[in-house]
């Protein structure tokens, strides 16, 4: 009976139930990972019936896609892009925002680490397509250090951002083993690697 009393609801109300189990997955899938957390605990969290969780995403894979682009607009684009711009009047000023940003994440009790990462890695599968989107979302990420070192000018933008993004990964690895203060350590390691690229770089945070 519940499940024929859901399907006569309407569109927006079918609508509205995929979108609770949307925010449901991200809020368990980022806590707990894509593996351990099941479709069962992802409706018992959104209040919502298998058939809906169905209706909307076809399989789990589906749900952690999901769960990826939803971390991608709201981590990357709102936050990490959008902040990084905001602070910095130079693009190797937003480059360095980028470690600011990540001193205050690591210091929220709720760090809960790059769930690109994680996810890749707990799949470790190359040719499944999860893993693919994952590598894909921290690409996307990559070509955001690359535009802003194009703007920088520097010789050799792709290599920049490659260097870049691998202190901005380890810095956040360090941070879950505990060291909450792995982002002033990666920064003072950005400002180094942007002199050798020849740009100039103020030190510490508010030193010139």
């Amino acid at each position: 009976m519940d499940e024929v009393g859901e399907d006569s609801r309407s569109e927006a109300d079918r609508v509205s139930g995929g979108e609770r189990i949307g925010r449901a997955a991200y809020d368990l899938f980022s806590r707990y990972g894509v593996r351990a957390v099941g479709v069962d605990a992802v409706v018992a969290r959104a209040g919502a019936a298998k058939m809906t969780l169905y209706r909307n995403f076809p399989s789990k894979d589906d749900l952690i896609l999901d769960f990826l682009s939803r971390r991608e607009r709201s981590w990357t684009e709102q936050w990490l892009v959008h902040e990084s711009r905001q602070r910095g009047h130079l693009p190797q000023d937003q480059l360095l925002a980028l470690f600011d940003l990540f001193g205050e994440w690591f210091a929220r009790p709720d760090f809960e680490g790059c769930v690109f990462l994680t996810t890749m890695m707990e799949i470790n599968d190359p040719g499944d397509t999860v893993f693919q989107a994952a590598v894909g979302h921290l690409r996307r990420i990559r070509d955001y250090l690359r535009e802003l070192a194009e703007e920088a000018g520097v010789p050799d933008p792709l290599l920049l951002a490659r260097q870049w993004h691998i202190l901005m990964k380890g810095s956040i690895m360090a941070a879950h083993e505990g060291d909450r203060e792995a982002a002033a350590a990666a920064r003072e390691m950005g400002v180094m690697l942007l002199r050798a690229h020849g740009l100039p770089a103020s030190g510490p945070a508010g030193s010139p």
